[in-house]
């Protein structure tokens, strides 16, 4: 339809430029219509900027449809600006129009606050503190007391610190609520972020001391739905699947999945996983498959099917993986194939369908971040600021490594003809 309208726009531009200009214009006049003319026409063809409002971009999936994407970079090469950012955060950038969110803890991880960047210069244009902790809790050395990644709609921000706070503020940077959620974030501080469903703000909550997933009205942050559910710590991001006749949001924790409906919370089907817990990784969701990595210690990834009822462990598991799963990047479908980068930095590329390995490769480096597939390639981003850029397909073919300073935890983002890159202390916007 967008590709439609560019043409029927240029059309119409192209014809009216063929009508005679009345007599007894002036030339100033006549110059004044055909720069209208032309910006018109410009505008029309330019194309459109994909925003990447949450963890893993508009899918939830790690997938964009920008293009002219970089394919190599440096310190020194395809930089259009780099961004000292404060304190020490791993949340993702999420980006909306003109505006990059992320969250950081200054003053040793006593003050969480929200900042906004301006995605064309690189400026800081908004640095809102939201919650002061007295009390800070344990925390991963890898991790930091401001890793969930905000939520993005209008001229709302929705901002998860997990048990320290959940709060929605405005564009200009002015708190609209908060909230805290009663739970203990655990040994290693917060780690899954919120999603949007229609009026909701669902979030997972698994603590050492209780676990439950709860729905927020998005406009005041009061509870709507609450289900506790046995487990322990878990540190996930819900997805959400549109199915015809019921929607699913799935959320992965310790010892089991749990398929909801995300309008009342009721429980669709669940997956039991034995010891499993501890568990990061996002899943994804294709063929009729969701694809859910179980955690530590010993990691497994499930194929289940999604149109099951009830408890689902002996029915609907298609298909298991018991080597080379990630404990926390979150998994990458694309087409037929099913790609994981481990901690380790070790690469598998799977059929979806069936579980079958086509091909495994080490890329070097431990990782954090969760790959993503935007201009025809996947690329994969290690704690230790190399990237590896590969084409998609049945045989591994490496197409770039790259190296930016500093450590690289958080995933990309991918939007207006850039990857943006979050290392410890910058941010980055990558392009050509």
């Amino acid at each position: 339809m967008y590709l439609y309208l560019k043409y029927c726009i240029a059309i119409w531009i192209v014809a009216t430029a063929l009508i005679k200009e009345p007599t007894g214009m002036t030339r100033e006049a006549v110059n004044k219509m055909e720069r209208s003319r032309l910006t018109s026409y410009q505008l029309a063809l330019r194309p459109q900027t994909q925003d990447w409002p949450e963890f893993r971009g508009s899918t939830g999936q790690g997938h964009s449809d920008e293009r002219g994407l970089p394919l190599t970079w440096s310190e020194t090469k395809n930089v259009r600006w780099k961004v000292a950012i404060p304190g020490r955060g791993w949340s993702s950038p999420a980006i909306q129009g003109d505006r990059i969110w992320l969250t950081t803890a200054t003053e040793e991880g006593k003050s969480l606050r929200a900042i906004s960047i301006d995605r064309n210069t690189g400026a800081i244009l908004q640095n809102v503190e939201v919650f002061r902790l007295k009390n800070l809790g344990g925390i991963n050395s890898k991790n930091s007391h401001a890793s969930p990644t905000p939520v993005l709609e209008g001229d709302r921000i929705y901002l998860h610190f997990g048990a320290h706070g959940t709060a929605c503020i405005s564009q200009s940077g002015e708190i609209v609520w908060k909230t805290r959620l009663e739970y203990d974030n655990g040994q290693h501080g917060p780690g899954g972020s919120p999603v949007i469903y229609d009026s909701l703000l669902i979030v997972s909550c698994d603590g050492q001391d209780v676990q439950f997933v709860v729905a927020l009205d998005k406009l005041t942050g009061k509870t709507r739905w609450k289900r506790f559910r046995e487990g322990y710590q878990a540190y996930t991001t819900p997805l959400v699947i549109r199915l015809p006749g019921s929607d699913q949001v799935i959320s992965p924790g310790a010892f089991r999945a749990v398929a909801y409906e995300p309008r009342n919370g009721r429980e669709i089907w669940q997956v039991k996983y034995g010891e499993g817990f501890s568990n990061v990784p996002r899943p994804v969701y294709g063929h009729g498959l969701v694809f859910i990595c179980t955690g530590f210690h010993e990691p497994s990834l499930l194929a289940v099917r999604v149109d099951g009822r009830g408890d689902v462990t002996k029915t609907h598991v298609a298909w298991t993986l018991k080597r080379g799963v990630p404990l926390t990047p979150s998994p990458l479908l694309v087409g037929d194939e099913l790609y994981l980068i481990n901690d380790n930095g070790i690469a598998t590329c799977l059929d979806a369908k069936t579980g079958k390995e086509y091909w495994r490769a080490r890329l070097g480096g431990p990782h954090s971040a969760s790959p993503i597939y935007a201009d025809g390639r996947i690329y994969f981003l290690s704690e230790e600021g190399g990237s590896a850029v590969i084409a998609p397909g049945k045989q591994f073919q490496l197409l770039a490594t790259n190296q930016l300073d500093g450590e690289t935890l958080a995933s990309m983002a991918v939007s207006g003809a850039s990857i943006f890159i979050r290392s410890r202390t910058h941010l980055y916007r990558l392009s050509n």
